[in-house]
């Protein structure tokens, strides 16, 4: 099912050893830090990106929001709750079987009306076309990028540039997403910048913190730039089952025409309240579904498996049943970007916190 990725080690570096002298915004946002004012900080920072990209810019994002989400989880509420839901649930779409809405719409109640409802929401051009595109093809090069540079290097433009994360923290699941087809965010801190940057001009953050009741961190090791080949199979899952007791949610954005041309996803489009019984034929690992339990759950709503466009984008929290819908015969890879985003009041144990 997985592809590993033909690591050439002893490649030579593409990456620029100089130390450079740090920038003046970057010396203005670590006085903030010293004072405490760490989003205050980021923001500084985030704007001077916006005007000119740079990756020094973009690895003091990453350290700084590092730090914020330690802050989060360190003084998490007691008891966040979700907000009422929306009298009404979005109509369905004929194709997706899934409630469908614009960007304009999204509001952290119609959210939890959806999720309760069916389990997910899709948001339709969450992310502009263009921008989704670019993504994709920065994710190619984040892939070709680790398999040439030697271990511990990284490219001066900031595609692959692997995050250090303060101690106690480690991140040992690179092997094993690399296998699965992605490339960590966290290690692509120009991807990562972007990603985020996209995420806030779409208005997601106050929606997610709305919807968790808390304000959201995402983990280094549960965001992923994914690149799905047609060969890959999919496998029935519930992410609650290795996640633990969490408050979360996970924007699923496509980057790709999927679900036709490219995998999409199979989704059992209906609320599930609890976690379904594992194992049974066709569940090749402990944490996977069989088919026949899967259609039992879905009863009559039954599995689909929508097509996405670049930039749409389906919301889901960790009961949603689904797995890779793949088919050897579709003729292209699917680009999507995997985000999990947490409350700091049930975050999971061991995982690598960052700030929204």
């Amino acid at each position: 099912m997985l592809f590993r990725s033909r690591k050439n080690r002893n490649a030579p570096a593409t990456t620029d050893t100089a130390v450079a002298e740090p920038l003046p915004q970057v010396l203005e946002a670590r006085d903030l830090e010293a004072d405490g004012k760490l989003y205050e900080a980021l923001e500084l920072l985030n704007e001077a990106n916006r005007a000119e990209r740079d990756l020094q810019l973009e690895r003091e994002i990453r350290r700084v929001r590092h730090l914020a989400g330690i802050e989060l989880i360190n003084g998490a509420p007691s008891k966040p709750s979700h907000p009422e839901p929306a009298a009404e649930v979005p109509p369905r779409g004929e194709q997706s079987g899934c409630p469908e809405i614009t960007p304009e719409e999204l509001t952290p109640e119609v959210l939890r009306a959806s999720i309760l409802d069916a389990g997910c929401l899709l948001v339709r051009n969450l992310v502009d076309e263009e921008s989704a595109l670019r993504m994709a093809a920065d994710i190619d090069r984040s892939f070709e990028l680790r398999d040439e540079l030697a271990e511990g290097e990284s490219d001066g433009d900031g595609f692959y540039d692997e995050m250090d994360p303060e101690s106690p923290f480690r991140i040992p699941e690179r092997e094993w997403v690399e296998e699965g087809g992605g490339v960590l965010a966290a290690d692509s801190p120009r991807l990562l910048f972007e990603m985020l940057d996209g995420f806030e001009k779409a208005g997601l953050r106050g929606v997610i913190e709305g919807y968790l009741g808390e304000p959201p961190a995402i983990s280094a090791q549960k965001c992923t730039l994914r690149k799905a080949l047609p060969e890959i199979a999919g496998g029935w899952h519930q992410d609650g089952r290795f996640m633990g007791e969490i408050r979360a949610l996970n924007v699923w954005l496509s980057l790709s025409r999927c679900g036709d041309v490219a995998p999409s996803m199979d989704v059992v489009p209906t609320r599930l309240n609890e976690l379904v019984a594992t194992g049974g034929e066709g569940a090749y690992l402990d944490f996977m579904n069989s088919q026949e339990n899967v259609e039992r759950a879905a009863g009559e709503r039954g599995i689909t498996r929508p097509i996405f466009n670049p930039g749409d984008a389906l919301l889901f929290d960790d009961l949603f049943m689904h797995q890779t819908g793949s088919d050897p015969s579709m003729p292209n890879p699917r680009y999507a970007i995997e985000s999990w985003f947490f409350g700091p009041s049930a975050y999971p144990e061991n995982y690598v916190p960052l700030a929204f």
